[in-house]
Formats: C-alpha cells, sequence, structure tokens
C-alpha cells in the first residue's frame, strides 16, 4: 500500500508524537508498504528519506506546553502537492484538530483518511470556539484512533464521534539487547521516569509522592529520572529536584550532585548523570 502520514510537530524536536509516528513509519516500511511521512520541518533540517518538509514551525502555547506547528500558506501549498503526488491509498493524520499539517490534510484530500488522537484535554475553549470550521475537516475522517482513554474521552467531548482505543507501540528490538546502568537496578529495585520534567501533567510529582510512600516500607528503592532540562523556571517543585538531564534519586541520601528536596521530613537528592 501507498500509506501517507501527517504528522503535525516539527520533526527536529523530540517528542511523544513524533516518535510515535517515526516507529510505524519504519514499521510499515519494515513490511513492504510504502510509505511517506510530511512534517514541519526547514528544507535544511536533516530528516530521515521518507520524511518531506512542510516548512518552518511555530511555537504555540498548547494544551498546557509549547508546540511547534506549521500552518500558513506555504504549508498549505506543500500539503496539497505532497497529497496530489503522493496518491495515498489511506492517509494517516495525527492530532487533527491541532492547528497544523494534519488539519490542513483532511482539508484537501479525498480516499480513506484514518486519524489518530493523542491529546487529552479536559475542557478547551479553543476547540469549543473552532468547532464548525473543525468540523468541515473531521468529517472526511473514516476511522478515528485514540492512544488512551483520556485522548478517547477528548474526541467525544469535545469533537463528537468516537474512536478505537489503540495505545502506543513500542519497537521493542530497540532496546532488548540494552544494557543497565553500572549499580542498576540495585538489590531493592528501581523506579524509573522519562519525560519533561519542566511539565506538571507529565506526572513527576505523582511519581515523586509515590516514590516517597513506596520507600517507606522499601529503604534501598532507588528512583531514576531522565528528561530534558527546563529552559525557564520549572513548573513545579518535582522539576527544581530533579532539574538536569537526569538523575539518580534515594530518600535520606545525602552527597552526590543536584539539589535536594524535602518530602515528607526526608530529602530527596537527585544524583545527576550526564
Amino acid at each position: 500500500m501507498r500509506i501517507g502520514i501527517v504528522c503535525p510537530y516539527t520533526w527536529d524536536v523530540p517528542g511523544g508524537v513524533q516518535q510515535h509516528i517515526r516507529d510505524l513509519a519504519e514499521a510499515l516500511i519494515g513490511l513492504g508498504h510504502e510509505v511517506s511521512v510530511i512534517s514541519p520541518a526547514d528544507d535544511d533540517t536533516p530528516l530521515p528519506d521518507y520524511v518531506v518538509p512542510a516548512g518552518r514551525a511555530v511555537p504555540v502555547p498548547y494544551n498546557g506546553s509549547v508546540a511547534r506547528l506549521a500552518f500558513g500558506f506555504l504549508s498549505a501549498a506543500r500539503v496539497r502537492r505532497w497529497v496530489k503526488e503522493g496518491n495515498f491509498d489511506v492517509l494517516h493524520v495525527h492530532e487533527p484538530a491541532a492547528p497544523s499539517l494534519s488539519l490542513l490534510a483532511c482539508w484537501v484530500a479525498d480516499g480513506p483518511i484514518v486519524a489518530t488522537v493523542h491529546t487529552a484535554i479536559p475542557r478547551s475553549r479553543l476547540i469549543h470556539a473552532t468547532s464548525p470550521v473543525l468540523q468541515t475537516a473531521l468529517e472526511k475522517i473514516s476511522g478515528r484512533i485514540a492512544v488512551s482513554e483520556a485522548a478517547r474521552t477528548t474526541l467525544v467531548e469535545h469533537m463528537g464521534g468516537d474512536a478505537v482505543l489503540i495505545p502506543n507501540g513500542v519497537t521493542v528490538r530497540r532496546y532488548e539487547k540494552a544494557t543497565p546502568l553500572p549499580g542498576w537496578p540495585g538489590p531493592g529495585g528501581a523506579l524509573g521516569f522519562l519525560g519533561r520534567m519542566d511539565e506538571s501533567r507529565k506526572g513527576l510529582d505523582v511519581l515523586l509522592r509515590a516514590f516517597e510512600l513506596l520507600a517507606a516500607d522499601r529503604p534501598q528503592l532507588r528512583l531514576l529520572i531522565a528528561g530534558t532540562r527546563p529552559v525557564t523556571s520549572p513548573a513545579s517543585p518535582a522539576a527544581r529536584a530533579a532539574a538536569g538531564t537526569g538523575g539518580a534519586a534515594r530518600p535520606g541520601e545525602r552527597g552526590g550532585q543536584g539539589p535536594g528536596l524535602p518530602l515528607g521530613g526526608r530529602v530527596l537528592r537527585a544524583e545527576h548523570r550526564r
């Protein structure tokens, strides 16, 4: 099959949606399909052979974060040309409600369209206000996928219709031969966090509270934190505790590198690993 996949977020900034699309595209290529992905990116950005740049992305506050989207005359023209020249058997758009390439693709495409919704938004005045415009694109979608129950609820409540629940996949072969960090996980086991520390919705605060409760009965339990360094003031005490590229922590531990965070009378010490 000839499959076109639309990525709404800039390709050169790490993110869950981009990773999902990359893994899906490479899995489909491995199965013998012809796959092309269009994504916001500058023309000189290094890209895989199967990715087509649609122009520079613009940072836009979206769903508690800053999303780098592309929505303009240049992007619309490139999406239209890509859809026409691709002659796809099926078009797979991600985040069709976001003001970016997926919405543009829905407007210009004919034929089968599958949409995957990743975003979970409890309330959105923007989506409610733009619903009539969105519907002109969303009504062309043949099949809908939600990566979580929360994303499915967002789809149902804000855009109508329903979706099949298919969680994000993991390319297992990429990690199956990986070796643990020296000394990890340790005799008491370990919890891990991988993600952006400066966004409270990513759940680091929740994990730290859970770690504190679990460690009360498991004195050798350890916590490994890995993620990006906050660019601006962290959004939560958890981010301030773990600010940096990554950290390993045990309750009550002294020494090492990194800031400490008082938790229930004890100190969580982050030992940064760079």
